[in-house]
């Protein structure tokens, strides 16, 4: 077996980690995905059926907080793929427990296995919560890879999700300094697209809502949507181009929550979808080339109007809206 193509990717069960274990299936990988619970067939079962995973797919069990587990996961890869981290927004009664300890902690576990191991690159997927919210950033400078979420404000406004994207990202740098490790990081946004898990998530919610009539703005938490597609495919290009580093802003352009919901409710004028302000994210200057990282490695982007198609389309599929 070639180690070259041996990798590790955490949160393999996920929405973002089932597209990326089976587009590195299809490129000839063998991957060491990572679930919480080896028999849980919610996050085994369509990880099995990816085509390639019967001779390709090796299901390792870790939790984010034993280093043991993780080093058991990575041994023998050369490249890691760190996805895993929770989401949730709401309801959030143990910020520590729920968020913090696994976002931060569990990404300097992942970091010190992959130096143990001798792994050649981590991806680490963080988000643009990890940008966003910055409330003191000029509002006519649009904000990319050098902007970086206020850490005060999200503490002071509970918002526990981009505390955690944050400060784990921050981690990550800090880690890749002092040690040499060599480290990209990936910021997506908003991501949607064809649903593999059989279960829907938060992004996706997201979209439910708005075509139930939600008229929630998510000032906070949008820069822009991502087809998931995109996003494992920029995961790929971020591991297998040796030009890549730094991090990466991963949107199909920077929009206004309110362009989103606009789009939607003009290709799918059947459902409830609320006229919202024009500007729903005060202080996010629009940019059509957002990702300009990206792009200029030769990256291109699912169209806004295709992953509104996509995400629904997946969502009537699934049963999720009718």
């Amino acid at each position: 077996m070639e180690k070259e193509k041996v990798v590790c990717v955490t949160g393999a069960s996920g929405f973002i980690g089932s597209w990326l274990v089976q587009f590195l299936l299809q490129r000839g990988y063998t991957v060491h995905a990572t679930v919480q619970n080896l028999n849980d067939e919610k996050e085994t079962k369509h990880l099995e059926a990816l085509q390639g995973a019967e001779s390709s797919l090796h299901l390792f069990q870790i939790d984010l907080l034993d280093y043991n587990s993780l080093l058991a996961s990575i041994n023998g890869t050369l490249g890691v793929f760190h996805v895993a981290s929770p989401c949730i927004v709401d309801r959030v009664t143990d910020p520590e427990r729920q968020l913090l300890d696994p976002a931060i902690k569990g990404t300097k576990n992942v970091l010190n296995a992959a130096k143990e191991c001798g792994v050649k690159r981590v991806v680490v997927t963080s988000s643009i919560s990890a940008i966003t919210p910055s409330p003191n950033w000029p509002a006519d400078v649009a904000k990319r890879e050098d902007c970086w979420t206020d850490i005060e404000y999200c503490k002071q406004n509970e918002l526990w999700y981009p505390l955690s994207k944050t400060m784990a990202e921050k981690a990550t740098w800090e880690f890749a300094k002092e040690t040499g490790l060599d480290v990209v990081v990936l910021n997506p946004g908003t991501v949607m697209g064809p649903i593999i898990p059989p279960a829907v998530n938060a992004s996706m919610l997201m979209l439910i809502r708005l075509l139930q009539g939600c008229t929630e703005e998510y000032k906070d938490f949008y820069m822009g949507p991502v087809h998931v597609k995109d996003i494992a495919l920029a995961q790929i290009l971020l591991y297998e181009n040796s030009a890549a580093s730094g991090r990466h802003l991963c949107v199909e352009a920077i929009r206004h929550f309110s362009d989103f919901a606009a789009r939607v409710a003009e290709l799918y004028p059947e459902y409830k979808v609320p006229r919202l302000p024009k500007d729903t994210q005060p202080g996010l200057l629009r940019a059509e080339d957002g990702s300009k990282k990206l792009i200029d490695l030769g990256f291109q982007f699912t169209s806004m109007e295709e992953i509104i198609k996509d995400s629904v389309e997946s969502l009537k599929c699934k049963g999720y809206i009718s």
